[in-house]
């Protein structure tokens, strides 16, 4: 593996120091079955999934985030009955620590939001790594 370091980097025409910005990119991601025995069909960054209970689902990330304090993204599927499905962030009763997130799912215009296994989840994870 190599390590470029530089204090200047100067445009091609060689005029005038190029301004650097620091670039975000997603740190993990998800995409998982959620109905039956839930399994993962793609990731990056997440160790493992664990199914607690219908419509409740904490993943676990591979390498820490520097706190609690990142951003998720999470979309759900039900191909069965093309039905909408709403999405509930974490909240202080449920994981949401430097290392571990849930997402809910739940139909959405359901006046009890009533959690349901979703077929289909993806979940994105953006912050800083610890």
């Amino acid at each position: 593996m190599s390590e470029l370091r530089a204090d200047t980097i100067t445009a091609s025409n060689g005029t005038s120091p190029v301004t650097l910005t620091k670039q975000s990119a997603a740190k993990a991601w998800v995409s998982f079955t959620g109905t039956g025995t839930i399994s993962i069909s793609n990731s990056t960054g997440i160790s493992s999934l664990l199914d607690n209970g219908t419509g409740d689902y904490t993943t676990n990330i591979s390498s820490a985030m520097s706190s609690a304090s990142y951003a998720i993204q999470t979309t759900a599927r039900d191909l069965s009955g093309g039905t909408n499905l709403v999405l509930a962030d974490p909240n202080s009763s449920r994981t949401f620590t430097a290392s571990a997130s849930n997402v809910w799912t739940a139909y959405a215009g359901a006046s009890s939001k009533t959690l349901y296994d979703a077929i289909q989840i993806e979940k994105t994870i953006h912050g800083d790594l610890a």
